[in-house]
């Protein structure tokens, strides 16, 4: 008996183990996919990852014993890859929606929104998305603010005696800014940081046309459904590394804000 009770022992261990293993793709590391064109987020700088989101994750492993590994893909890529297995995570800066909750978990970490984008000195400058009735507006693919924007088309725009919104959809942000700059939209909208990074980065080019923020929303990683091992280790990661002054230096570093307790209240949505 004693024999068959060691067995049963050494059996459930090795089972714990397999299934701790299993959780990830790697031992010792957190294979996230990004889609590296989202500034200042995730992009690549040296031929290296970089961004907030890549140094965030970095940080988050680093306290659980692992080492973050950049997987770059584009963004409409990054669920079917997760569901794949092809990463343990998403991290690129992806908005918490309930459409996404139906088919992935995910684990908030920044409060963000968007801005509208517009070509300095032109007449059109849109402070709202109700102003984009009529007009051409550029967006990246995949993105949940696209649903929002065809039923504003549809429930205020048509309603009101308005022309639609002509919404053109582009592969990467950096395309869709492209278009803006050739005039091949009137405007852009996209997330309020990636808005401030291009204005940066373009000077007296492009200027922010909206004066609040649009659609305030929380940005999450994106985790495989069931896989509990990895969204526990991502949420215990996330509350140690969160009491850390690298955390804090990071944060003000990209001028990016934490989401406070009635803010994870109020925007975290519910799996319909």
């Amino acid at each position: 008996m004693k024999r068959f009770n060691v067995l049963l022992l050494c059996t459930a261990g090795a089972l714990t183990s397999f299934s701790t293993f299993a959780a990830f793709l790697q031992p010792g590391k957190i294979t996230a996919g990004s889609d590296m064109t989202f500034y200042p987020y995730e992009y690549m700088q040296n031929n290296q990852p970089a961004g907030f989101d890549i140094e965030f994750l970095a940080g988050l492993a680093k306290t659980i014993g692992r080492e973050a590994v950049n997987t770059d893909t584009r963004f409409p890529n990054l669920i079917p890859g997760l569901q794949g297995g092809r990463f343990d995570i998403t991290n690129s800066s992806m908005y918490i929606t309930a459409e996404r909750l139906k088919v992935i978990d995910m684990v908030p970490y920044l409060k963000s929104g968007e801005s509208i984008l517009a070509l300095k000195g032109a007449s059109y400058q849109p402070k709202t998305p109700e102003a984009f009735c009529g007009h051409k507006i550029g967006s990246m693919g995949a993105t949940s603010w696209l649903a929002q924007l065809q039923k504003l088309s549809a429930d205020y725009c048509v309603k009101k005696g308005l022309k639609p919104i002509a919404l053109s959809v582009y592969t990467t942000d950096p395309q869709t800014t492209q278009a803006l700059l050739s005039r091949a939209v009137d405007a852009q909208i996209t997330d309020a940081a990636v808005a401030r990074g291009v204005v940066e980065k373009l000077g007296d080019r492009v200027v922010i046309a909206s004066d609040t923020l649009i659609y305030p929303v929380l940005n999450g990683f994106g985790v495989k459904k069931g896989n509990t091992e990895v969204k526990t280790a991502l949420e215990e990661a996330l509350k140690k590394y969160s009491a850390t002054p690298e955390y804090a230096a990071l944060l003000k570093k990209y001028h990016f804000q934490a989401p406070t307790a009635d803010d994870l209240q109020t925007l975290m949505p519910k799996a319909e």
